[in-house]
């Protein structure tokens, strides 16, 4: 089917069916291979709709005080050893894991995969790790931490190294080329989307966001609880962004999605929960004033096991409850959750409010 346009004694001959030919070939990966960054017509329209939500979602750490923060930092009565341990924790972990998962969406990821649409949003998800990666260096610097104990911490503790080496060594495999005809190097990929979305953002992220917002009811660190919450905010699409890129690379690539295959997921899912429960030992050694380790291993196993259901696997503790229901409200504070119920707080760009419905305000 052509149709055409006919301007003064020219006239230009559009091809529709070339056209749809196009469309169809984009796919997650082995798609249509162009120069061109041609977003329209869609065929992933989840991912645009996630990037216009991630790109409403923009903060910037320097918009939130954190003068308070600084006074119970230097404060000899207001926090306990453990609230100070928690923060170090928190700072030596995230001050290089988010720029770890920002590394593997741009070279492996993005460079994987073939829609334009996918490219776009996976820019945004990129984008969003260079920011958490800033507001740990705003908060290491607003409190004066030492950046050199920050990374002793990644590199010296053991659990942290662990944790980190179990998401690189999946990463390092894929950064070569590939034949993704072949399906053990699709597997690879899958491998990739399920570790980095749904073990490491999506499960042992977790432990320390539970705890720094434990701090953050008490109303400690007001400032650092507050851009967890807006990272968390973050997190949350980061995770649904994978899931839905595994779901459908298995959709047009069946023959991925083995028994075998399925089962060595469940096998890396347990590995990252023993990995993060070794993890909650280390932050936090004693209990605290409402700080109870056991409930932080319970909630993990809780998180896991939402992370597996979520992509169709089955569960590692069927029937598991949160600890924390009142994380569910803490933790997610956009609308489209995706598994927490909870109401909407806002930090949005003013130039997108008007995009948003009324009900999400």
């Amino acid at each position: 089917m052509e149709s055409s346009y006919t301007i003064g004694d020219r006239t230009f001959v559009l091809d529709k069916d070339k056209a749809e030919e196009a469309f169809a070939a984009k796919k997650i990966i082995l798609g249509r291979e162009t120069m061109t960054f041609n977003l329209l017509p869609l065929k992933y329209s989840w991912a645009y709709d996630l990037y216009r939500t991630m790109k409403a979602n923009h903060w910037e750490p320097e918009d939130i005080p954190m003068q308070k923060d600084v006074e119970q930092w230097r404060s000899s009565s207001e926090l306990s050893e453990v609230d100070r341990w928690i923060i170090m924790m928190g700072l030596g972990y995230f001050s290089a894991a988010e720029g770890i998962v920002g590394d593997n969406i741009i070279h492996v990821v993005r460079e994987l995969v073939t829609a334009p649409e996918l490219k776009l949003v996976l820019g945004r998800h990129a984008h969003e790790e260079n920011i958490h990666a800033d507001s740990l260096l705003y908060m290491i610097s607003s409190l004066g931490v030492n950046p050199h104990e920050c990374e002793a911490m990644f590199e010296q503790i053991d659990t942290i190294r662990k944790k980190n080496e179990f998401v690189t060594k999946t990463s390092l495999g894929l950064r070569r080329d590939l034949d993704l005809h072949q399906i053990e190097n699709k597997q690879l990929f899958a491998k990739n989307l399920f570790v980095f979305g749904q073990c490491m953002e999506g499960t042992q992220f977790y432990g320390l966001f539970g705890m720094i917002l434990s701090l953050y009811r008490q109303n400690k660190f007001p400032g650092i609880g507050q851009m967890f919450r807006y990272t968390l905010r973050d997190e949350s699409n980061h995770i649904e962004l994978c899931r839905n890129l595994l779901m459908d690379l298995v959709d047009e690539n069946p023959e991925v999605w083995t028994k075998e295959f399925k089962q060595e997921m469940v096998d890396l899912m347990t590995e990252a929960v023993d990995l993060e429960k070794e993890f909650i030992r280390d932050c936090l050694p004693v209990n605290a004033l409402g700080l109870s380790s056991e409930e932080f291993l319970q909630y993990i196993d809780y998180i896991a096991d939402r992370r597996l259901e979520g992509v169709g696997l089955d569960p590692l503790n069927p029937g598991i409850q949160n600890p924390f229901p009142w994380l569910a409200e803490m933790m997610d504070i956009q609308k489209e959750q995706n598994f927490f119920e909870g109401r909407v707080t806002e930090y949005q760009k003013s130039s997108s409010l008007s995009a948003v419905d009324d009900d999400e305000l």
